[in-house]
């Protein structure tokens, strides 16, 4: 097989969230969508692909006194960089050409002092791009062309212990019908309706509140964020503790996302220890599923770490996130005794296989802890990037994912009356529009179906018509 990238171009939406995210540091209100699109010549025949993502300010850098125009500007330019080094690019499989791009981008990365997260968010764009494109040339899914390792993957190019096994011989035989959603509680969301004072409601048929949002969805799994300050975070644990209790009687689980508050692991096992002295917290945390990047990124992989993991054997599974940007991290973390890392796609889709595989093959090998890959959320929005991400979580066979686009977005109302036309009949396991409304995620019992998602190229049934968006030169 021949494939080369012909061109590529870049799109771009404003958006505004429903209600404030605030997550660590920052807090988002207006935020811009980015859409990359790529044509790719495969074996004489031309097909294009999209991928999209929110820029969202103070995750990939996590800098407080950079102004977020001067963060949204750098996550433009190293998106057209990546872009640039994939048009012309020639390869004999996905895989292929994506290892190019990588190896390009992190050279620039390095040369300019640009971290990986950053740097290799405008490669997983080109890629989920070029995945959508030859998935639709092959008119297959992705879970399949991933199984049957048509897209070319060699993952012990990512990680040498997986030796020349295919992603097939770690992942499901098929992919998750559906998954359950773990939805965010961020820092600023109100707990209750109660709360809500009369000029934050939110007046669009959708539900704000913690309490709110699990009598609607029937939610079963929340991640909640905390803000590193034990005695305010008791309290507002307390508090949700009480709403769960009332409102999700069996079956609940959550996680705790640490937003890299603390600045060593020390510091955070001192906090934990703080959170387990309290009689109700310590309750509370026994439905902990794991906590999220507690430690800044800047020391969460030092030997600091390790050394605090090591005299600490009743420690929490703890996970990486941010600190989850050059191929090599997830092998250093765990060598320090982290549990595992996220997926999220703007990290990167062939990386976070390669991902999936190494902790499937250390958990099959008897690694004396629970090792787990978390599916999370960049508050990505339907139809592309949420679809794309739902495909590869149901490939990888991550069950519980955190959502929390449709909870800080209004549906699809903020897009073309087609696009959302087209949502709803292509997806209708995906998508309702109660009472006539623009379509929302059909959340039910605390699931997403996915049923659509899974038989249709990467996730999406439609093409969604780039031109009504401003094109970014």
């Amino acid at each position: 097989m021949q494939l080369r990238i012909l061109r590529s171009d870049l799109h771009l939406a404003q958006l505004r969230t429903r209600m404030p995210f605030r997550y660590g540091i920052a807090t988002m209100t207006d935020v811009p969508q980015v859409y990359v699109r790529v044509w790719v010549d495969v074996d004489g025949a031309e097909w294009h692909g999209t991928a999209s993502d929110l820029l969202a300010p103070k995750w990939f850098t996590k800098d407080p006194g950079k102004a977020v125009e001067i963060e949204i500007d750098e996550m433009l330019q190293i998106i057209k960089i990546a872009m640039q080094f994939a048009n012309g690019l020639t390869a004999e499989s996905v895989f292929g050409l994506w290892q190019r791009i990588y190896t390009a981008q992190a050279a620039v990365a390095n040369s300019r002092s640009i971290p990986p997260l950053l740097a290799h968010f405008g490669t997983s764009l080109v890629e989920r791009a070029l995945i959508e494109a030859f998935c639709r040339s092959q008119g297959r899914p992705f879970w399949q062309l991933l199984r049957q390792n048509v897209f070319g993957v060699r993952l012990d190019q990512i990680h040498a212990e997986l030796g020349d096994r295919a992603p097939g011989h770690f992942l499901p035989e098929t992919p998750l019908d559906s998954v359950t959603v773990r939805q965010t509680v961020g820092l600023a969301d109100p707990l209750t309706d109660a709360e809500i004072a009369p000029a934050g409601r939110v007046e669009d048929g959708l539900p704000q509140s913690l309490a709110a949002s699990i009598e609607s969805y029937g939610l079963r799994h929340l991640k909640i964020k905390v803000a590193g300050n034990l005695a305010q975070d008791i309290e507002r644990l307390g508090r949700i503790a009480a709403i769960v209790q009332a409102g999700i009687p069996t079956g609940f689980g959550f996680s705790l996302d640490g937003n890299e508050q603390f600045q060593s692991a020390h510091e955070f096992r001192l906090y934990w220890e703080g959170l387990q002295s309290d009689s109700t917290i310590s309750a509370f945390l026994k439905r902990l599923l794991f906590v999220e990047q507690p430690v800044h990124r800047a020391n969460a992989l030092a030997k600091e770490a390790g050394q605090v993991f090591a005299d600490w054997p009743r420690r929490p599974p703890i996970i990486i996130d941010e600190s989850d940007g050059a191929i090599e991290d997830l092998e250093a973390a765990l060598a320090l005794g982290y549990s595992g890392t996220s997926h999220k796609n703007c990290k990167g889709v062939f990386k976070g296989v390669a991902h999936r595989c190494l902790l499937t093959q250390r958990t099959r090998a008897g690694s004396n802890r629970v090792l787990l890959m978390s599916g999370e959320d960049l508050c990505t929005v339907g139809p592309v990037s949420l679809q794309q991400e739902l495909a590869v979580l149901a490939a990888l066979g991550i069950q519980s994912v955190e959502r929390n686009g449709h909870h800080y977005h209004a549906g699809l109302s903020q897009f073309p009356a087609a696009l959302q036309e087209s949502a709803l009949k292509h997806h209708p396991d995906l998508y309702a529009a109660p009472r006539g409304r623009w379509p929302a995620v059909r959340i039910s019992q605390g699931d997403l179906q996915l049923g659509t998602v899974n038989r249709t190229p990467f996730g999406l049934d439609f093409t969604v018509d780039l031109d009504a968006f401003p094109k970014v030169q």
